[in-house]
């Protein structure tokens, strides 16, 4: 009888399975995902989670439905949540994605609300994340034949909105993927400073705080004068491993254009985002380039606040840069710090009103 229910369900499936493709936003087609999935599964609750190269939890994505009645007329209100790497996660689960991970296939654990399961997420034979979800009985197999098709044309149009959101020389996040998800990050901080209070006790001062820089490789048009575009392609792609060896998986890495590149990390305070800057820099300093030999960075940096427009963010950031190259390349500057000094004076900037 369910399988029957399932098969005449196939045409609705499909149908989400178009409406997924047709998306061109990656965090979207995440959020499709969990649509399509819920209600083949007859659950209201789903969630994805994303994980990096050392497979260690970077993003969730959480998506709930809910059954409301008004005025005799009963309706399905959906809710999406995203939380970043700081989101508690229980023991239980915890030792669920490690068995997931172990055996590549997924696994069901019985709690007391339930039955818990996960799906691992492939592409390319890496795992990319888990799909969770809890309800009172197990997966048929009709049912999990459907769910391995879903997350298989998930993980391939991915891949395929992921590429053009990449940079095809360095393979970073490039500048439209950056101007794609910035309005996103900061609805997303804006949440996470409302909540924080209420979720874990903490005040918002004792919060991770959250830091954009804009980065420029010194002098670099000398570069391809003197060496040629190759080698200043290859100057670039060594910089970018530098960058990725210095930073965090979780940190964002964009190419924002020619030499310039945006960054986004996240640190306990400014002591430590002055070191993790400071740490890229003097990494690039010492590194001897082939047919180059030393290539030096300058950069500025701004407190990433959802209070503040991303692009004023972006330009408080961009303003301690060029007060770097004034100053003689190869440095990095605070933003604040050069206002706090005299050295740049601050610009009236378009503010956002917290929820």
């Amino acid at each position: 009888m369910t399988e029957q229910r399932s098969i005449s369900g196939l045409p609705a499936i499909l149908k989400k399975l178009g409406s997924m493709t047709a998306i061109r936003d990656t965090y979207m087609v995440e959020q499709s995902l969990l649509r399509t999935l819920g209600p083949i599964l007859g659950v209201f609750e789903t969630s994805f989670y994303r994980v990096d190269e050392q497979n260690k939890i970077i993003r969730a994505l959480h998506h709930s439905r809910k059954e409301i009645e008004e005025e005799g007329v009963k309706r399905i209100v959906e809710r999406v949540e995203e939380a970043n790497s700081g989101e508690e996660i229980t023991s239980e689960l915890l030792n669920l994605f490690d068995a997931v991970r172990l055996l590549r296939k997924s696994r069901s654990r019985k709690m007391a609300e339930g039955l818990l399961s996960c799906y691992p997420i492939f592409a390319n034979h890496e795992l990319q994340g888990y799909f969770v979800f809890t309800r009172d009985r197990e997966v048929s197999s009709f049912e999990d034949a459907i769910i391995h098709g879903v997350l298989e044309v998930f993980t391939n149009y991915f891949d395929l909105l992921d590429t053009s959101q990449r940079d095809q020389l360095t393979g970073l996040l490039n500048r439209y993927s950056l101007e794609s998800n910035l309005d996103r990050l900061w609805n997303l901080l804006a949440v996470r400073m409302n909540n924080v209070a209420d979720r874990s006790g903490r005040s918002v001062n004792s919060m991770e705080k959250f830091w954009l820089g804009v980065l420029d490789v010194d002098k670099f048009k000398l570069i391809n004068d003197t060496h040629g575009h190759v080698i200043g392609d290859e100057v670039l792609i060594m910089i970018t491993g530098l960058f990725q060896g210095s930073f965090r998986q979780s940190d964002l890495i964009y190419r924002y254009g020619g030499e310039e590149f945006v960054v986004i990390i996240a640190t306990k305070d400014l002591d430590d985002a002055v070191l993790a800057f400071e740490r890229v820099r003097q990494s690039i300093e010492q590194f001897d380039f082939p047919q180059v030999g030393k290539v030096t960075i300058s950069g500025g940096f701004s407190r990433a606040d959802p209070t503040i427009l991303p692009q004023e963010v972006i330009n408080q950031a961009d303003s301690a840069l060029y007060a770097a190259k004034n100053a003689g390349r190869n440095r990095i500057y605070f933003y604040d710090e050069l206002v706090e000094q005299g050295i740049l004076k601050i610009v009236p900037t378009g503010t956002i009103d917290l929820f």
